[in-house]
This record gives structure tokens, C-alpha cells and sequence, in this order.
């Protein structure tokens, strides 16, 4: 069978409050960039996106300004995401030709205008046909999950913005919940955390790096240490500190609490026979959050369940969504219906 339909310009893209990822039918994933933009604050003319824009961030003098313009897994800033969105599928699409379909994964608790920015944008971004799909749906697929049969699955996806958490069964989403609690929310209480017990500001950047590479949400085997820099807040003089894994794990408790409860809601909403299934076959758990240290370990432990860590994380939204745009008609039943009128 000709593979022509592999050359065609469909994409499935991963649209994150961290991390835009864009995959293409025959190709797999062929972007994976930062969802920040660098725009001139005059004009509003962007000057860098991704990787470009991110090394900006925190450096940059008045007439520059750095955001991200996703703020808790939706659009904050519609006109800067439509740049952002046009500028990556312009990178990834052979001699600016539009895509012809587009599928996009989107928090499964946005409301109806959300959902109609997100698709306005891939349109004016050049898609002629836009699909929706909630990302706990897409990292469903994207691990193999077979979101078809009568069976129930319990998926829990810790994004940047939004933990998306949701019980599957027969292609739909039988019980979710979308919590506005995921790493940037982590990212800003160690922020804080060094704010109020060091007096020393760190930017989110360091942040990022402190929590990748000590962050934890359960007591780890052997604690780590981490020299942190930052300015301080009291002589205003750059200085550094050495700061403990045990320091980084308390500031998170409040948020990795929130996400566990959150778990323990849903199953209490879930039918009986599903509960029995999820029981049987466990949790799993996707995004970029299930990467932090302990935390299957930590849910294992209030649930009572077995916990797994999906094979690349990171990319599960994005391999699901790429599944649905090469076989759309079978994958139908998943996607988000299109209320507009």
C-alpha cells in the first residue's frame, strides 16, 4: 500500500503551558520547544519562540519582554500564542504549506471559550481543520492504553500547568478531574520557599533546575544536597547557598497533598465495577510531573494501588495525538465535540 498519506501536512501537537511538541504522521515527534515567547512590547512583533526565547528569560531590558503565553494548560495571551503557534508549524511544515488537519490536546476541564481560542488560533495559524482532544484521553493512547474496551484505566497526566486526572472506559471519559496544580505551581513554591526562609530571590529558571534535580514528593534513599544562587533580598548582593533535598521536599508538600487528594476524589467517584478493573491493572502516571522523585512511590502509598511511570513521559500527550491524526475515523469517539455554531 502507497504510504503517501505519511507526506501529507497533518500534525498532532501537544499545546503546553511548558512545552509546545508537535508530531507528524510518518515522522513522529518533530518539535519540542519551550512555550516561550520574546515580543517587543511596543510593537508586540515577536523576536524569539522556544528555546531561543527561554534562554532570554530573566535577561532582557525594558523594550523586551519574555512570557509564556499558556498559563494553567490555556491561553492567557491570545494574540502572542497564534504567533507562537503560527511560527512553530511555519519551522516544522516544508514550504510554509498549511496543515490540512490539525489535532491538538487540551486540559479536559477548560471551558467552551477556551476551547474556541485554542481552535481559532490553529486556524489563523493556517489549519483548515481543527480537532480537540483532552490530554488525559491522548496520554491514554499514547501509552497503549486500549481506550476502547469496556475496561476501566486511570490515567494521571502533571503537565506544566494543569494534573489532569480521569478514568477511561469505551472511549470516553467516564470521571475527571483537572487540578491547576502542576510544576509551574512546584516551580513557585520553592520560589517562595527560599523567598521567605533565606531571603534569597531565585528565578524560575533555577527553579526549574533545583526541582529536577531534588525535588521530591516522598523521603528518597539517600538526601541530596544543592548549591542554589540567587540575590539577596536584605544587602542585595548575589550569594549562594547549599540547601537539602529534605528543604525542597517540604516546600512541595502542599501541592504533591493536593494532587494525592485529588487522586482519592476521583476514585471515590469512580462505579464500582471500573474501581475493581483500575484496582487490577493500577494507575499510571504521564507528564513531565511523574518524573519528580518518589511520587509513584508517594500515591502507591495513599491509594493502596500499584503506580507506574510511563515510558517517556514527557511525549505521551503528543505520541496519543499523533496516533488519532493517523487513523482520525477510528479514533472519532475520543475527541472533543465541536459545540460551536
Amino acid at each position: 500500500m502507497p504510504l503517501f498519506r505519511f507526506f501529507s501536512n497533518d500534525l498532532a501537537i501537544d499545546l503546553g503551558t511548558a512545552n509546545t511538541l508537535i508530531w507528524m504522521p510518518g515522522k513522529g515527534v518533530i518539535l519540542d520547544e519551550p512555550s516561550v515567547v520574546a515580543f517587543d512590547r511596543n510593537t508586540k512583533h515577536i523576536i524569539a519562540i522556544g528555546h531561543d526565547a527561554q534562554t532570554m528569560i530573566g535577561k532582557t531590558h525594558k523594550d523586551i519582554k519574555v512570557i509564556r503565553p499558556l498559563r494553567d494548560g490555556v491561553i492567557a495571551d491570545f494574540e502572542i500564542a497564534e504567533g507562537m503557534l503560527r511560527a512553530f508549524i511555519h519551522k516544522v511544515t516544508k514550504n510554509w504549506q498549511p496543515p490540512r488537519r490539525v489535532v491538538i490536546g487540551v486540559p479536559s476541564g477548560i471551558s467552551e471559550v477556551e476551547k474556541r481560542a485554542v481552535r481559532d488560533s490553529a486556524e489563523h495559524a493556517g489549519a483548515r481543520e481543527v480537532h480537540l482532544i483532552a490530554e488525559p484521553m491522548a496520554a491514554a493512547i499514547g501509552i497503549g492504553m486500549e481506550v476502547h474496551q469496556s475496561v476501566g484505566n486511570m490515567i494521571v497526566d502533571i503537565g506544566g500547568g494543569t494534573s489532569e486526572i480521569a478514568v477511561i472506559s469505551l472511549a470516553g471519559i467516564v470521571a475527571d478531574l483537572s487540578l491547576r496544580i502542576a510544576g509551574n505551581v512546584l516551580n513557585n513554591n520553592i520560589i517562595q520557599f527560599f523567598r521567605r526562609t533565606h531571603n534569597l530571590l531565585i528565578g524560575e529558571r533555577t527553579a526549574e533546575i533545583i526541582k529536577h534535580k531534588t525535588g521530591s514528593a516522598a523521603p528518597l534513599e539517600e538526601e541530596l544536597e544543592i548549591e542554589v544562587k540567587g540575590r539577596d533580598l536584605v544587602t542585595g548582593i548575589p550569594k549562594m547557598i547549599v540547601v537539602s533535598s529534605v528543604d525542597i521536599r517540604n516546600s512541595l508538600t502542599e501541592p504533591i497533598t493536593d494532587i494525592v487528594n485529588g487522586i482519592l476524589r476521583l476514585l471515590e467517584q469512580t462505579p464500582p465495577e471500573l474501581a475493581s478493573d483500575i484496582l487490577e491493572r493500577g494507575i499510571f502516571l504521564s507528564g513531565g510531573g511523574a518524573l519528580l522523585k518518589e511520587l509513584d512511590k508517594r500515591i502507591s502509598q495513599a491509594t493502596g494501588m500499584a503506580v507506574y511511570i510511563a515510558d517517556d513521559p514527557l511525549q505521551a500527550v503528543v505520541r496519543g495525538t499523533g496516533k488519532v491524526i493517523e487513523n482520525l475515523s477510528y479514533y472519532s469517539p475520543v475527541l472533543i465535540k465541536n459545540t460551536r455554531y
